[in-house]
């Protein structure tokens, strides 16, 4: 079968050798990560639903998702919401099936307000679902068209769209930084020594030559907090803890800078009531955050591809970006002589979403080592991956895999 695999070698300057480089992570309590998280979790709910009632996944798509940041007042001790978050998920999937001579309704709005209430309790500690939050959804069937590519195959499924997906490895040591200190923050053991901490937590890294500038805006929950002064030593609590986690991560200077719109004179300080900035006007958009590998890196390749939400059968929007990330990886991981490889994938609409249009693999190699001498091993890795492409499924609806 032809993949029509493509291995080229760039002479791209590797991005550590860059002079500067800027690395964004929006963490999981932020409004793009968490309507990102709501599209997912409603896919997730259908995908379940359609299992355990028909022994298949029916099409859907609901890759479209609006969060509407509301209004609060938050105060030392205390505070309320004012006004409610409003999340909206829209998109396509199979509403009724035909079964017994007779059209049966598939119950996609209890699905969808369900799944999102579940998904948003189980991420986030100090918002509640019932009160904190209105949930609605403009979701409608699907096309006939793309209803009947996603039907159609008996074997591997049909392409549901012309996608682009892009992978790359390694992480740089400034994105393994960005990356691992949100994760570091919004890990459960730091929440149980800083409880304080909210789960909206963005990390910005600046790398000017070895010196790696972190900007960290992190919520805090104002219930938990009497006063200033407690407030204050969370925040140098906090900067401490990143700082000594940060030596473990990389030997670069890092200077941080721990919520530098604080004004302490004027009485500004980040409290929540909630723990994402989502209570009090701040709105996301599905796709709008991280990228495939959970990064924003301006200075690497990447698909502007909303992987959250697309269901995980035939939309290659989703597949191919963890397809193509998961080819980085494995060819960095397993060649010798390389320093980044970057995966390019395309689809074709209606085509076998292991028959893609193009796989370009470009790598940057280490001084001495030639295209010739590891080619063959990189399109071997590249072409055993696609075709286990359709084992990604199951890996995303079990959670294996982190997309955002």
């Amino acid at each position: 079968m032809d993949r029509h695999i493509h291995i080229e070698q760039l002479k791209n300057t590797a991005i550590e050798d860059l002079e500067v480089e800027i690395v964004e992570r929006k963490g999981q309590g932020h409004p793009d990560s968490l309507i990102d998280g709501a599209s997912e979790s409603v896919s997730r709910a259908l995908c379940e639903y359609y299992l355990q009632n028909y022994g298949n996944i029916l099409h859907h798509n609901v890759d479209k998702g609006l969060l509407v940041g509301g209004r609060s007042n938050p105060v030392f001790g205390g505070g309320d919401v004012i006004e409610p978050i409003y999340v909206i998920v829209a998109g396509r999937a199979v509403s009724f099936i035909a079964k017994e001579n007779k059209m049966e309704p598939i119950p996609v709005g209890r699905l969808t307000v369900s799944a999102i209430k579940k998904f948003f309790k189980s991420n986030m500690r100090f918002l509640d679902p019932e009160k904190h939050i209105i949930v609605d959804y403009r979701i409608k069937q699907g096309s006939a068209d793309l209803i009947h590519i996603f039907e159609k195959s008996k074997g591997i499924p049909s392409s549901n769209d012309t996608s682009i997906g892009v992978g790359y490895a390694p992480l740089s040591p400034t994105e393994r930084l960005v990356l691992e200190t949100e994760r570091f923050l919004n890990s459960d053991k730091l929440k149980k020594e800083i409880p304080e901490l909210g789960e909206d937590i963005k990390v910005m890294g600046l790398r000017k030559h070895r010196e790696i500038n972190l900007t960290i805006a992190a919520a805090t929950i104002s219930s938990l907090i009497p006063d200033k002064s407690h407030y204050v030593s969370i925040m140098e609590d906090t900067k401490k803890r990143v700082e000594d986690f940060s030596s473990k991560i990389t030997d670069m200077d890092v200077k941080l800078k721990m919520n530098p719109a604080d004004d302490y004179q004027r009485g500004v300080f980040y409290l929540t009531v909630t723990g994402t900035s989502a209570e009090a006007g701040d709105d996301g958009n599905t796709g709008r955050g991280n990228r495939s590998n959970g990064l924003i890196t301006p200075l690497r390749e990447c698909s502007m591809e909303a992987s959250a939400g697309k269901n995980p059968v035939n939309h290659t929007g989703k597949l191919f970006n963890i397809l193509a990330q998961r080819i980085a990886d494995k060819v960095y991981n397993e060649v010798k002589g390389i320093r980044e490889v970057y995966t390019r994938m395309l689809s074709c609409i209606g085509n076998p979403i292991d028959q893609p249009q193009i796989a370009s693999v470009a790598l940057v190699l280490e001084q001495g080592i030639s295209l010739s001498s590891i080619k063959t091993d990189v399109e071997s890795i590249t072409e055993e991956q696609i075709s286990k492409v359709t084992d990604l499924t199951s890996l995303i609806l079990s959670g294996s895999i982190r997309f955002f």
